[in-house]
């Protein structure tokens, strides 16, 4: 009897010993629920609180943490480069539309990066123009310029998936227009084939966080030469040009990278690259990802209509009794 109470007992102490694992939903307004996380789905999170379990909105949570006590939280979610990604979704967007990272992610170098990387970043093709983009979630959302795709409804994007280590690629031509921002240069379109998979995918970052002097890298397609790296510095984060703020940069930019990301050595997307000055050297500049984040979370301002193609802004219809009495009028 005595041998078996010591056995329970050194069986309770190892358990203790072990560190005990909780998670944290931190939700807006600043409530938060601790329990342990039984599923995550795209639009909702299942956790287990004791007594009962809770069904979570994913547009309701800001991160989710884990802790293994109450004084030492550990950021849990892992970067959308990874393999099996599970990105963190913005309390101020549309859930599942893009991914940031809840914690600083580490330095990498530009080589690791690209491997990781690559994939998430594709070809913008149209009958008059060609350019770069990256994909902003698993399901075929992604950024490019809008000066690529102006004009145009034929649109196709090709991708370069890794198949048993090589890279293969794969052109979409069943391509929709979701928003167009003519005058911040900016496109959100979606690939609807019906054979598409799930795509990788990239985070976005924060352009504020950069310090002037920190290396920066482009991936995209300069003269079509696709899947092509150009590696430089941040060069100052306030260039003013026509009326805006543009990130300056010493990556090499030309004609086909517009629409292409511009990444710090975290491996997120700080801007969108869209032009560079003709007559001289290292001189290209990029949007900068704040303006894109805004731009994503209120695209329904800024939503496509077939209606009126060639405008980058939707009117809504004018109130019934404004349309009556036109009517009359006529």
């Amino acid at each position: 009897m005595l041998r078996a109470c010591a056995l329970l007992l050194a069986l309770a102490a190892a358990a203790a010993s072990l560190p005990v694992w909780a998670e944290t939903l931190q939700l807006k307004d600043k409530a938060a629920i601790t329990g342990k996380v039984l599923a995550e789905k795209r639009d909702m999170v299942a956790i287990d609180v004791g007594y009962t379990v809770l069904v979570v909105p994913r547009s309701q949570i800001v991160q989710i943490l884990r802790t293994e006590s109450p004084t030492k939280p550990v950021s849990m979610p892992r970067s959308a480069v990874e393999a099996d990604p599970k990105p963190v979704i913005d309390a101020n967007a549309t859930p599942g539309l893009y991914a940031t990272a809840a914690r600083n992610l580490p330095a990498h170098s530009v080589l690791e990066l690209v491997n990781q990387l690559g994939e998430a970043v594709v070809q913008v093709r149209t009958p008059g123009a060609l350019g770069s983009g990256f994909m902003l979630n698993e399901d075929g959302f992604l950024i490019t310029n809008f000066h690529v795709i102006e004009g145009e409804t034929q649109i196709t994007v090709e991708v370069y998936h890794q198949r048993n280590g090589e890279l293969q690629r794969h052109s979409y031509k069943q391509v929709r227009i979701i928003a167009l921002n003519k005058f911040g240069d900016l496109a959100l379109l979606k690939i609807d084939d019906k054979d598409a998979p799930r795509f990788k995918f990239v985070t976005l970052g924060s352009s504020d966080s950069l310090s002037v002097g920190e290396a920066v890298f482009a991936i995209g397609s300069p003269l079509g030469l696709e899947r092509t790296v150009t590696e430089g510095i941040l060069s100052t984060k306030t260039r003013p040009m026509e009326g805006k703020l543009f990130l300056q940069t010493t990556a090499q930019i030309n004609p086909g990278n517009s629409g292409g990301p511009l990444f710090d050595l975290r491996g997120e997307v700080v801007g969108v690259t869209n032009m560079k000055i003709t007559f001289g050297e290292g001189l290209g500049f990029a949007i900068p990802v704040e303006a894109v984040r805004y731009f994503l979370d209120h695209r329904d301002a800024f939503a496509y209509s077939n209606d009126n193609p060639s405008n980058a802004y939707r009117y809504l219809e004018p109130p019934s009794r404004t349309r009556k009495s036109t009517v009359e009028l006529n």
